[in-house]
């Protein structure tokens, strides 16, 4: 099973972590695997690349992990943008969610 978890500080994510594997179906062939990667690095590249934010990014060797901080010293501009795409990939993970849950499971702290 996929786990997200997602570290808030007053209503803004902060860092949000993603491990674990789905195994809904063979490898390759796994959609929630998939759906789940092409997300979150969607959502992580889109920040990189319209942001000057230097994200903290910690990934598995094999898979199956990725750790996003975005640093405290981050201008309010651009975390607003930041905050926007993360919230959207937040929502994206939800949808996967609600018809796979059985593969993924999502958390807020």
């Amino acid at each position: 099973m996929i786990k997200v978890t997602v570290y808030r500080d007053n209503n803004q994510i902060k860092s949000f972590e993603l491990s674990g594997h789905a195994e809904s179906g063979p490898y390759g062939y796994d959609l929630v695997c998939a759906g789940v990667s092409a997300v979150s690095f969607g959502a992580v590249n889109a920040v990189l690349k319209m942001t000057d934010i230097e994200l903290e990014i910690e990934q598995g060797h094999e898979g199956g992990y990725l750790r996003v901080s975005i640093p405290d010293s981050v201008d309010e501009g651009l975390m607003e943008k930041a905050q926007l795409l993360f919230e959207g990939m937040i929502v994206s993970l939800e949808t996967i969610e609600r018809d796979y849950n059985q593969f993924i499971t999502i958390q807020s702290k």
